[in-house]
């Protein structure tokens, strides 16, 4: 009996990660063709390129969240982040005459190190992620308005800036692609074989899984913690800078709420608020889930309170699902 015991324990087990794998792509599906036969113009190809093209900051954000996630942490300043970024390319190119790619290259190492600041804070300082990085998103938050004078930055004639808005590149297979998403399918595959064929990756969900445990089989827990919130703040950085170029202008206001959504984003495709259980593919599903409910919503013209009310219910769903599925899987 006790054979038959666990091997029906283990069906279940193999059952429900199949079931909270495929999950999330049924939603999906079964949303967009919703959405398509109530407005008749969701799959159309040019409102696909606009789901595609609107969500592109937050799938990397999502990426960046997703390594957090998997570690164990929590990182709330990637809003804040995001914005300071887009403020200090434009100002750098606008005020100060530097060049694109200077600018970016400068950008991204400021979101590297406010980052490093934020893994700092969690080793070296003690604080739990979700208080180092909440002060984090206050203080990215205030030096962004200060750097701005809380007005925008237009960069609507910069054009090395506005072609990864309007820009497009012809690829195989997908054919033209807005310049914007081939960036987040580079930092997608990019980050996806970090995790899966690097130390590095072995180590995060080593630390997520069990901090303690991780530390006495030698994973070096403090390093993998600092290079996880820095490359979190890094392609914040980057997540900036593409949604500057998608708006024409930094404003101060840029990616109020993101970090929320990247949250959400995650949850929903699968990773673990425990930390070391999840994937950047599932993230990634979770973000275009977020994306596709938006689009979807304001085709039908829902109003946009009914919208927030939607994806907290939404959230509050996969939260509850997550926890659901640890306890089953902890229970003899």
């Amino acid at each position: 009996m006790m054979t038959a015991y666990w091997g029906n324990r283990r069906w279940q087990h193999v059952a429900l990660d199949l079931l909270r794998r495929s999950m999330v792509l049924l939603v999906l599906i079964a949303l967009a063709y919703y959405f398509d036969a109530k407005t008749g113009r969701f799959l159309q190809e040019r409102n696909l390129r606009n789901v595609a093209q609107q969500n592109v900051h937050i799938l990397i954000v999502t990426v960046g969240m997703t390594l957090v996630m998997l570690s164990g942490g929590i990182d709330l300043s990637v809003g804040s982040i995001a914005a300071l970024a887009g403020a200090v390319s434009a100002g750098l190119i606008v005020n100060e005459g530097l060049g694109f790619w200077p600018s970016v290259v400068v950008t991204l190492g400021v979101g590297f190190g406010l980052g490093l600041v934020n893994g700092g804070l969690v080793v070296w300082g003690r604080l739990p992620p979700f208080v180092a990085t909440l002060s984090m998103m206050g203080v990215a938050r205030g030096l962004t308005l200060l750097y701005t004078e809380n007005k925008p930055i237009s960069i609507a004639k910069v054009k090395a800036y506005t072609f990864w808005r309007r820009g497009s590149f012809d690829l195989p297979l997908l054919g033209q692609t807005p310049a914007p998403v081939v960036v987040a399918l580079v930092v997608v595959v990019l980050v996806m074989v970090l995790m899966r064929y690097t130390r590095y990756g072995l180590h995060v969900y080593a630390v997520g899984g069990g901090e303690e445990t991780a530390r006495l089989a030698g994973v070096p827990v403090d390093r993998v913690k600092l290079l996880t919130y820095a490359l979190s703040g890094m392609l914040a950085a980057l997540a900036g800078i593409l949604l500057t170029a998608r708006v024409y202008s930094a404003q101060p206001r840029n990616g109020v709420g993101l970090e929320l959504e990247a949250i959400a984003a995650a949850v929903l495709g699968g990773v673990s608020l425990f930390g070391g259980v999840g994937s950047v593919l599932g993230a990634m599903i979770g973000g275009l889930l977020i994306g596709v409910l938006a689009n979807g919503m304001n085709l039908m013209r829902v109003e946009s309170y009914q919208q927030e009310m939607i994806k907290g219910v939404v959230l509050a769903a996969a939260v509850m699902v997550d926890m659901y599925t640890k306890r089953f899987e902890r229970r003899d």
